[in-house]
């Protein structure tokens, strides 16, 4: 708590009246990562002059792959490993994903084929984060099973 107080220019005493606890400040800082990271998804998926297929694996990138690789690894295990402490605060952000990715398919394939499609492609972005070591290899393959998903 001592270096977030430095690092945000407050005392640790003053840290501790805007954050009771440290779990509240984990809480708030998942918070806001998440808040940033759908803000991004919007506006990158909303791009509609731009090819589908590209939208949308920047729109996983902003998501996901910003968390792949050595110095971002801790951050997602902490958030996975801790559902109970973050509970809506991570289940709302993943069902608006999911929503924003199925109405960008929906515009170009249809509703109906729309929800498979981008649930699929949300599991082949899990599956890939715990194969590759790296965000590049993670942008790679997931841009092949996009576009494997899209024809």
């Amino acid at each position: 708590m001592e270096e977030v107080a430095r690092a945000a220019r407050i005392s640790r005493p003053g840290l501790y009246f805007l954050f009771s606890a440290k779990e509240t400040l984990f809480r708030a800082a998942v918070a806001q990562a998440l808040d940033r990271d759908i803000t991004a998804v919007e506006h990158v998926l909303a791009d509609t002059g731009r090819p589908l297929l590209e939208r949308l694996v920047e729109a996983f990138d902003q998501w996901a792959g910003r968390y792949i690789g050595p110095l971002t690894s801790d951050v997602a295990v902490v958030i996975e490993d801790n559902p109970d402490l973050l509970g809506e605060i991570i289940e709302t952000p993943r069902r608006r994903f999911e929503e924003l990715v199925t109405d960008a398919i929906a515009m170009e394939s249809g509703r109906e084929v729309a929800s498979p499609v981008a649930q699929t492609m949300i599991s082949a972005s899990i599956g890939l984060k715990h194969q590759v070591a790296s965000r590049e290899v993670y942008l790679e393959r997931l841009n092949v099973a996009v576009d494997l998903l899209l024809r």
